[in-house]
């Protein structure tokens, strides 16, 4: 009878965080670039704005949402604040969504030090 071998040494993890695109996302546009709506930094964790939201510091902010029309990451605190908060008057949600924009600074240039990699195709 064969006795049961220990498994060898398991890869170690890439190093940093791994976080997951869509297919179709633009790529991480250069630090003080404009916004393009790749999704990187709320993938990587919540901004301020975000951590109210989402209620965590660390993971993916619950905010962001995928627009199959644009084909880009929209903060949902900006483009659709109901969906987030389930607020529903109308002037509160214009209100959010305008508060969200200038919090977020949204337009000022991306601030997100991140290198990015894509994923590695071993067979």
């Amino acid at each position: 009878m064969d006795t049961p071998q220990a498994p060898g040494p398991h890869p170690s993890p890439p190093s940093g965080q791994v976080v997951w695109l869509h297919p179709a996302a633009p790529p991480k546009p250069a630090e003080g670039a404009p916004c393009n709506g790749c999704g990187l930094c709320c993938l990587a964790e919540p901004c301020p704005l975000g951590v109210l939201v989402s209620r965590r510091r660390h993971g993916a902010c619950v905010a962001l949402r995928w627009s199959d029309a644009d084909q880009r990451y929209w903060c949902g605190m900006v483009a659709d604040p109901a969906s987030v908060t389930g607020w529903r008057h109308p002037w509160v949600v214009r209100g959010l969504s305008r508060l969200a924009w200038r919090w977020i600074a949204s337009g000022v240039g991306c601030d997100a030090q991140l290198q990015v990699q894509p994923p590695s195709s071993e067979k």
